[in-house]
């Protein structure tokens, strides 16, 4: 295995499977991976320790939260994010497009950049691609991505054409920002969901040579089954010898469906935010911990898992804890979650090895197929 900063090696294929090493500053990512979702440098209710134990390889921080607070040079001053959340592994940042579009109370976009009111106390701020990688360079990200312009859904076909050009003009600028030799700039490709567009944006953004290519602007609100076949035809198309990254996706059955389409690296908030709301995945499907059939029930969450959870309390008692509105029913059920996805990308990550991809593959979509009121009965 190559091990120069930014390299990426495939390892073994299966159809169009992937297992493959991207190494960065702060050691190797084994792919398919998912990676955990600090937004603001922490993953809700998980300690750095309890996520190295549950299998975590990534964390991802949100440039426009850090920005607004407690800001990129207060934690450059801290020794960088790395050090002020104490996580070892690699890091990676969004550009903070994403959040300026869809929180910020009043935004003004231009040519430049975006000016835009913080969602927190209404103070006026300005982000363009120069400021966007400064701030993730201060935070001393791993991975850094290009800022991009993220459209509203639906979109019309002027606007998205108009998008794409812009988001291809970011990137060259964001590019010519970097000055920081151990951050990896990714490019992000857009085009709404029309295949053509998406394969315009992928021209445009592979045309600038970067260590590694995501896919942006899905999980806005569309139709789950368009992302799918958008995502099969074009995964093959991203470049062969770079990393795949499906940015903000998501259920266990998008996660597997992405990694047969090529899709290397993926992010998102869901199994840690529906853990707080009492909703676990297990490898017999979804299940709700608050439904009355549990109150007696004595077994583990997940007779098939052996993370902290499922290894030490009942059924029973996390029900107990999520009625009562206790702490530890969060932190319990975000570490069963995130063990439950990082299981999932390792059992993924040995199938393609060993090339029995098609059998892990289909095996998955039996159980995650099922209705949540199949589960646990």
């Amino acid at each position: 295995m190559s091990e120069s900063l930014g390299s990426f090696t495939v390892h073994a294929k299966d159809g169009n499977a992937r297992r493959a090493t991207l190494m960065t500053a702060h050691g190797p990512v084994e792919t398919p991976t998912f990676m955990a979702v600090g937004t603001k440098a922490t993953v809700k209710a998980m300690t750095p320790e309890e996520l190295s134990q549950v299998g975590t390889q990534v964390v991802l921080g949100n440039t426009y939260h850090l920005h607004l607070r407690p800001g990129e040079k207060l934690i450059q001053k801290m020794g960088g994010l790395h050090k002020f959340m104490n996580w070892h592994g690699p890091i990676l940042t969004d550009s903070g497009g994403f959040q300026v579009f869809s929180l910020s109370q009043l935004r003004t976009m231009s040519e430049e950049g975006v000016e835009f009111r913080s969602h927190l106390d209404g103070g006026k701020y300005f982000i363009s691609p120069e400021k966007s990688m400064e701030i993730q360079m201060d935070l001393g990200s791993d991975i850094i991505m290009a800022f991009d312009e993220c459209l509203k859904y639906p979109a019309t076909d002027e606007e998205i054409k108009k998008s794409m050009d812009l988001t291809h003009r970011w990137l060259l600028r964001s590019k010519a920002a970097m000055t920081r030799a151990q951050s990896l700039l990714f490019g992000i490709v857009q085009g709404g969901l029309s295949l053509e567009h998406r394969k315009y944006s992928l021209a445009q953004v592979t045309s600038v040579e970067l260590p590694g290519y995501a896919l942006g602007g899905f999980s806005v609100g569309e139709p789950i089954e368009l992302m799918h076949e958008i995502v099969k035809d074009l995964g093959p198309m991203m470049p062969e010898s770079k990393p795949r990254y499906l940015m903000g996706v998501g259920t266990p059955l998008d996660l597997i469906l992405s990694i047969d389409s090529g899709i290397d690296m993926f992010d998102c908030v869901m199994p840690t935010r529906v853990a707080r709301n009492g909703t676990l995945y297990t490898w017999a499907g979804k299940l709700s911990i608050k439904r009355t059939e549990f109150k007696e029930d004595p077994r583990p969450l997940d007779l098939e898992c052996d993370c902290y959870t499922c290894t030490n309390f009942s059924r029973a008692y996390l029900r107990h804890l999520f009625l009562s509105g206790e702490i530890l029913s969060c932190r319990l059920n975000s570490i069963h979650n995130l063990h439950f996805y990082m299981s999932l990308m390792k059992k993924a990550r040995e199938a393609i090895a060993a090339g029995t991809w098609a059998a892990y593959r289909d095996f998955c979509l039996t159980r995650f197929v099922k209705k949540e009121t199949q589960v646990g009965n």
